[in-house]
């Protein structure tokens, strides 16, 4: 079941990118020969309408779209179905509409997930998600569901405005006694805790899991907009931490550090998706969301073989006024490609070595960004 799901949630997203080529092209009445679920060899061709056959292949990950004149063909017949001669603009617009898709697809399942569960708001201070066993939290008193409001220490008196602030001024009070002032009814009541002096991994100074977000609903009518909204700004968080890994990424390797160890390849994004699945099918929803996103990334990157790389090209061939030579372009594509595959292949290593992450550190990392 699990390793159905998992090609399952690969074939939606790759299939969804590809659809994006798909369209753009019909739209701009470019010839489609194919539109292949799964990477060939070919199983068995479902249909054939117009031009396009529709087809089932063996490898049962993503699928393709193959398009009349993509890679140079038929350049010595004119043919205005040809992609090759179709201009630039179009040709970009072709190349974008397959990550296009991915962001759409993202925001309506970001959107779906938290029209139905709320929307995330902040509230006045933090509140309590969870109490460590024995920690100073649990031997103060504090229970789960309470909003603590400020903090007073030696200084003064801090009122909490968010999450970070207030983990960071424990951290600055290691060892010392503070008060927490915690909201109860219309009043206020007041708990005194000795933070840990020297907090091990994975154990913070107070010994307690707190949020600034809450899931807020609002009238029916109004859940799908907002939901869409904030799905907008949560595709755009994971993008820009897609960015900043892949920057990371980048920098290590060239400076002979190696891979980071967060980095996941097919093993762990399997991992991760069981551990979604366990979480319930919103979590699912989610999961598939960020996979959309960091396709959308990957795609865009200047990179021989990817549709970043394609980009590129194009960019080239408006300022030389001409195309590069198709045996020169398929060669560097070629080789781009090939060393996609070699890093993936290293990756991979790297998950069956160590498997790290889950779907609690990406839970934590939605809650740090509402």
């Amino acid at each position: 079941m699990q390793v159905l799901l998992f090609l399952l949630i690969l074939t939606v997203v790759v299939l969804v990118h590809e659809w994006g080529h798909f369209a753009a092209a019909r739209f701009f009445k470019i010839k489609v020969e194919e539109f292949g679920i799964g990477f060939p060899p070919r199983m068995l061709r479902l249909f054939k309408r117009g031009e396009t056959e529709y087809t089932i292949n063996w490898l049962p990950i993503g699928g393709f779209v193959k398009i009349y004149g993509e890679n140079g063909e038929g350049q010595e017949v004119k043919d205005e179905r040809a992609f090759w001669s179709k201009p630039v603009w179009q040709r970009a617009v072709v190349l974008v509409a397959g990550v296009t898709m991915n962001l759409v697809l993202a925001v309506v399942l970001f959107g779906t997930v938290y029209s139905i569960l709320g929307v995330p708001a902040m509230i006045d201070g933090v509140r309590v998600l969870e109490v460590s066993e024995g920690s100073p939290a649990q031997t103060a008193g504090l229970e789960e569901g309470v909003i603590v409001t400020s903090l007073v220490t030696n200084e003064g008196e801090l009122v909490i405005e968010g999450s970070e602030g207030f983990v960071e001024k424990l951290r600055e009070n290691l060892g010392e006694e503070v008060v927490l002032k915690i909201k109860e009814g219309e009043g206020v009541v007041e708990k005194k805790v000795t933070l840990r002096s020297d907090p091990g991994p994975n154990e913070g100074a107070l010994g307690a899991v707190v949020t600034d977000t809450e899931l807020t609903k609002y009238p029916w009518y109004q859940m799908p907009f907002r939901g869409v909204w904030v799905g907008f700004q949560e595709a755009f968080a994971w993008g820009r931490e897609i960015v900043m890994g892949l920057g990371g990424m980048v920098y290590q390797l060239v400076t002979g550090q190696g891979l980071p160890k967060d980095i996941a390849g097919p093993v762990g994004i399997y991992q991760i998706s069981n551990q979604a699945r366990e979480a319930g099918w919103m979590a699912v929803l989610q999961f598939v969301g960020i996979l959309s996103v960091n396709l959308m990334i990957l795609n865009l990157l200047p990179f021989p073989g990817l549709d970043g790389g394609r980009l590129l090209f194009l960019g080239i061939e408006l300022v030389r006024g001409r195309k590069l030579r198709e045996d020169v372009e398929g060669w560097i594509n070629m080789a781009g490609m090939m060393l996609l595959l070699g890093l993936m292949v290293v990756i991979t290593f790297n998950d069956v070595a160590r498997i790290t992450g889950g779907w609690m550190g990406i839970q934590e990392k939605l809650q740090s960004w509402f």
